[in-house]
């Protein structure tokens, strides 16, 4: 086993990890802003409570991302020295921006929506979720300007070291890469949240209200809930398709092995017809052992938008590759057993073919359960199958791993490179994943991190499970007393009427909300 194993293990299982969690948070902050919008605009106490409940979930959620997200920046000094010293001068900006203007900004004001129910004016706290929400939406983009510049480098000049250096912040934030990946990232992110209103929604739903009023209060919230949840989820999965087909493309322009591989197109075609999936031995590169099922000429239409094109394969791709970025590892003792040894520019076949249509599958599932949803709840109804219920909570699995999946195909895809040579940009501008490990790590002390972060992050899934699990099994009584429950006033103190104005209704309300427990 050497260090650069155990460094890639490490980094994959704490960043998978943290991904779980960033989805979650991005969409349930705009929904849970949405919610609290409606709410001012109506006084509909349902939103209220919705604001609530969703918003404890959000935060519980927020602040474990926010612990694990802390040990991605410590792992670039421990395990990737040098990928630090190369990437530095361009990856300052970029991150600079997301932990000063975006992560700042939005843990200020999401303090303030914590703590300013009922003391501060109701627009302003509106405001002050909306301004969280947003935040965390610029924190994604900066994040994702960063990743896409070591997929697609822009933006940079070689140094007096030999290291790139930054000429145009312009250019990184407007990568063809991230404008492409931020879309699809925050559908994904839509597409989580609302699947999750689904799955807690139903499973009250059911346990509660099968046989309840139509205008039972707290029925309102779970259907209410479930609705918002079938049609975020549904629009949110046609915009992931639509901006996956504009990724595609890029991808065929941009890093050709790297969609290659996901469709295990050992040889060119013209047209290229789209891998279902395949039988064989996905670890031979050669893919002599491999039969596709395939739908004709349509991978010719994802590559380059027509059904004629040819798509080049994995055979040809690799002497081109060693053409211009060598066949063989610099002979340098860093580079450990990998030193001299011949480049393999084939990333792993079946990480990569699997966890494409993994990716596709998971998304689609989800998609089907977010229709469904609408369906079966359409006019008010209650569904009354048992079943209901459990397979609405087992669709909430679905995005994520949808997610997780086309997360490790993108970053596996791109293997040999850690930063992934620009076929239109400066030469040189790239660095195998060999040569950006640290040098003065040893795999004791490696395997020592790769363990002790690993059981940290198991022990941190089950106080977030926990957590979750019990806050969403409490419903809206576990997070505040329900609006529709509040006492009668004394008759000596009338509600505030309609003649009070806005003043009046403010005060109603904010009276209303410093007797709820947050």
């Amino acid at each position: 086993m050497e260090i650069l194993d155990v460094a890639r293990w490490q980094f994959g299982i704490t960043t998978v990890y943290h991904f779980l969690m960033v989805p979650l948070t991005i969409g349930l902050a705009l929904l849970v802003a949405i919610m609290q919008t409606a709410w001012h605009r109506t006084g509909d106490p349902r939103y209220l409570a919705m604001t609530k409940f969703w918003g404890k979930l959000m935060l519980i959620n927020f602040a474990m991302g926010v612990v694990t997200g802390i040990v991605q920046e410590f792992q670039f000094g421990m395990n990737w020295s040098a990928y630090s010293r190369f990437v530095g001068d361009v990856f300052g900006a970029p991150l600079a921006m997301e932990g000063l203007v975006a992560f700042f900004v939005e843990s200020t004001f999401l303090g303030l929506w914590i703590f300013g129910w009922g003391r501060i004016s109701q627009r302003l706290h509106l405001a002050s979720i909306w301004a969280a929400a947003l935040a965390t939406v610029a924190s994604a983009y900066f994040i994702l300007a960063a990743n896409s510049w070591m997929q697609h480098p822009v933006g940079v000049e070689i140094g007096p070291d030999g290291d790139p250096v930054l000429n145009s912040i312009w250019a990184l934030l407007t990568n063809s890469t991230v404008l492409a990946a931020f879309p699809h990232t925050l559908a994904g992110s839509l597409a989580v949240a609302g699947t999750v209103l689904i799955g807690v929604s139903a499973w009250h739903l059911a346990r509660r209200h099968r046989n309840s009023p139509v205008d039972d209060p707290d029925r309102r919230v779970w259907h209410t809930s479930l609705r918002w949840g079938g049609w975020v989820g549904l629009a949110s999965f046609a915009a992931v398709a639509v901006s996956g087909d504009i990724q595609a493309k890029l991808m065929f322009e941009q890093q050709p092995m790297k969609m290659a591989a996901a469709e295990a197109l050992c040889e060119t075609e013209e047209p290229a017809g789209f891998s279902i999936f395949a039988i064989g031995d996905l670890r031979d590169p050669s893919c002599d052992n491999i039969v596709s099922v395939t739908v004709p000429a349509l991978l010719s239409f994802l590559a380059e938008g027509d059904f004629e094109s040819e798509v080049k394969g994995i055979e040809e791709l690799i002497p081109a590759y060693q053409e211009q970025y060598g066949s063989h590892y610099p002979d340098d003792p860093r580079l450990g057993e990998l030193a001299g040894m011949p480049i393999d520019y084939v990333p792993s076949l079946p990480v990569t073919y699997w966890g494409f249509r993994l990716m596709i599958g998971f998304g689609s599932i989800a998609a089907a359960a977010a229709a469904a949803a609408l369906w079966f709840t359409r006019g008010g109804r209650v569904p009354r199958w048992r079943w209901f219920a459990p397979v609405a909570l087992a669709s909430i699995a679905t995005p994520f791993l949808a997610n997780t999946f086309g997360w490790i195909f993108t970053e596996m895809g791109r293997q040999p490179f850690v930063v992934v040579p620009n076929p239109t940009g400066v030469d040189g501008v790239y660095m195998f994943t060999a040569s950006a490990v640290s040098a003065g790590v040893s795999l004791g002390e490696a395997v020592f991190s790769l363990v002790a972060l690993t059981l940290v992050y198991a022990a941190l899934a089950v106080v977030e499970l926990f957590l979750l699990i019990r806050y969403a099994r409490a419903g809206v009584d576990g997070v505040m007393r329900p609006p529709w429950e509040k006492d009668d006033p004394p008759d000596d103190d009338p509600p505030a009427s309609a003649d009070a104005g806005d003043d009046g209704q403010q005060k109603g309300r904010d009276q209303d909300v410093l007797s709820f427990a947050y």
